[in-house]
């Protein structure tokens, strides 16, 4: 396998910090450290730490989203039971060590202008999440597969700011019990 280009390096190394400690709480010198580049090299390949921020999200997004259908397609071969394999991924996720929340709602709030290109991108990641979540709803049948993935989605989310927030890896759990009857109101 090759080694990553600088760039790859780069936003590799960047994530993991802004995912551990925020976006403005990181330096560009931390990210420098970390990567072992020079500060010429990072401006290189990035003009801004905006532009940085952004790739990073964009990775993030691929990144989880290729994860959650992974793992939820793995775990159910029906449709209608990927809709709760979904929080069997997230109970999954919350119980992993480096676990620090969702870093587009992270992202979101630190930058809360709804024009501000990183919420943009984060809203963008939240929308093709909930997209995958309709696709299955369609698939399997439901009534309202828009509501359906509006409810679900609103579950993952509020799972997910409850085991960050507070700290309860069962917060997955509790919302796929939510769900299930969500799910079996559009099967009536």
């Amino acid at each position: 396998m090759p080694s990553p280009s600088k760039r790859e390096l780069i936003v590799d190394e960047a994530l993991k910090l802004f995912y551990r400690h925020g976006f403005h709480a990181t330096g560009v010198d931390a990210i420098i450290a970390r990567a072992g580049v020079s500060k010429k090299t990072l401006y290189s390949h990035f003009r801004t730490k905006d532009e940085l921020i952004l790739a990073t999200l964009r990775k993030r997004d691929e990144l989880f989203r290729n994860k959650l259908m992974r793992a939820t397609e793995r775990r159910a071969s029906e449709p209608r039971d990927r809709l709760l394999a979904v929080f069997d991924f997230l109970a999954d996720w919350f119980h992993e060590k480096d676990f620090n929340g969702c870093m587009f709602i992270n992202a979101a709030a630190e930058f809360a202008e709804q024009d501000n290109p990183s919420h943009m991108l984060s809203a963008e990641h939240k929308r093709l999440v909930a997209d995958y979540l309709c696709e299955q709803a369609e698939l399997a049948g439901a009534r309202d597969p828009v509501a359906l993935s509006h409810e679900l989605n609103l579950l993952m989310e509020g799972a997910i700011v409850y085991a960050h927030v507070m700290g309860d890896k069962r917060s997955a759990e509790r919302a796929r019990d939510m769900a299930r009857m969500f799910i079996d109101r559009q099967f009536d």
